[in-house]
């Protein structure tokens, strides 16, 4: 008997994604092909060769120990398209045996697309479940059980510029940082220097769930906690996006839509990204690195997070969860550590940290990452992610205008997301 259920969101092509699993089916991978000669494929949103390179040589590792398991690739896909292909993939029968995954893990897990890991990892000789961080794994379980380890529990933090800082005579007291302060910074940066003032990495006036870097201190939220009614229209988010509408077109602080500014490129004095971009950095200016300014509300930290799971429609599911429980076993979780934050209580240090990471110091990633981590909370998350992604993204392309009216366009957000919200 077969049992099929919806998966919505994600895909721009269709409205439903439909998912058929074996009635039955393991939830902790003690099922799946036995076949010799197993490849083993993992899609991934990342093309940074270093990181692929280590990925390749943990996954050559594995191979010597296992030889059943003849090749294990890492299919890099581009980051704005990676939901869409992946349940393309998915429901056209080509389903990858693990993926990396952000804000589809919700819809995954509700249509019952992922193999659940507890048992194996609690089983894995030296795997030690116990040192996962409680606030990590949130995302990423359902009823007591883990569907994707978090590989990456990275907070955001305020890249600087120091060099154009102080080109156009300013300083940044990191002890008093706030938003207001950074704005002003940046405007001065662009009037002297004609680089721009601060960047949202990643936002590019598309991905507005990326605001939330900012808005979360502004005491805002997309959504009230239980994930059913839009909060656009708070009071909160009306300064949130009042102040950015502000830094655009005003004080020409953040630069406008369809210009191009890297940071890492030494384009702007600040942007808003992960520890993991710091591989970015190339020693052509000075910088340093600090927790997000505080708004409003007064200080706060956003993490962004990454998972990777076993596929349900996969063809292997017990060598795929076998190979993801080596692959995050303590001694690689250390090596995965230079590029992403583990969810390891032992290994949230920052001289460890540090000690894999040629960019950043003990100091900074102690101070930006570590102890952001206990109070953060997440980028907005929530079931059919790509719809109301779009849908809000439409609504919220009239707000960057000079003349726009912030209420009224927020308003229209809401009005937009709402029906999602409520299914």
């Amino acid at each position: 008997m077969n049992r099929t259920r919806r998966l919505v969101g994600a895909l721009a092509l269709t409205s439903a994604l439909t998912l058929t699993a074996a009635c039955g089916s393991p939830t902790d991978g003690s099922g799946g092909s036995d076949a010799r000669n197993v490849k083993l494929r993992m899609t991934v949103w990342t093309s940074n060769q270093d990181q692929l390179k280590l990925f390749g040589s943990i996954a050559d590792a594995y191979r010597a120990e296992h030889p059943e398991v003849s090749s294990i690739t890492f299919e890099s896909l581009p980051f704005e398209d990676y939901n869409t292909t992946l349940t393309t993939q998915i429901a056209g029968g080509n389903a990858p045996d693990l993926a990396w995954m952000g804000d589809l893990s919700r819809d995954l897990m509700a249509s019952d697309a992922l193999v659940g890991l507890t048992g194996k990892l609690k089983a894995t000789p030296g795997w030690r479940y116990d040192d996962l961080e409680a606030s990590a794994t949130k995302e990423f379980s359902r009823d007591g059980t883990l569907y994707a380890y978090p590989f990456s529990t990275s907070p955001y933090a305020l890249y600087v510029n120091t060099d154009l800082l102080a080109k156009a005579d300013q300083k940044i007291d990191p002890k008093n940082l706030t938003w207001d302060r950074v704005a002003a910074a940046g405007a001065a940066v662009r009037a002297d220097t004609g680089k721009a003032g601060f960047v949202i990495r990643d936002f590019d006036y598309k991905s507005w769930n990326m605001l939330a870097t900012v808005w979360t201190g502004f005491g805002a939220s997309a959504w009230s906690p239980d994930g059913k009614t839009c909060t656009f229209t708070s009071p909160q988010m009306q300064k949130a996006f009042t102040f950015l509408h502000d830094a655009v077109f005003k004080t020409q602080a953040m630069p406008g839509p369809g210009t191009t500014a890297d940071f890492f490129a030494g384009d702007s004095a600040f942007t808003v990204a992960q520890v993991s971009r710091s591989s970015l950095l190339t020693g052509k200016f000075k910088y340093t690195l600090y927790p997000l300014p505080a708004g409003p509300a007064g200080k706060y930290s956003v993490i962004g997070q990454a998972g990777m799971g076993v596929l349900a429609a996969g063809k292997h599911k017990t060598q795929a969860t076998d190979f993801l429980a080596y692959l995050t076993n303590p001694t690689n979780s250390e090596k995965l550590a230079q590029f992403f934050p583990p969810p390891r209580k032992s290994m949230l240090t920052g001289a460890k940290l540090a000690a894999g990471n040629k960019f950043l110091t003990a100091t900074q990633l102690q101070e930006a990452v570590v102890d952001q981590l206990p109070n953060a909370v997440t980028l907005p998350n929530h079931t059919n992610p790509a719809e109301i992604a779009q849908k809000g993204k439409t609504s919220l392309d009239a707000m960057w205008k000079a003349d726009a009216d912030v209420p009224a366009v927020l308003k229209s957000v809401c009005s937009a997301i709402q029906p999602l919200l409520a299914k």
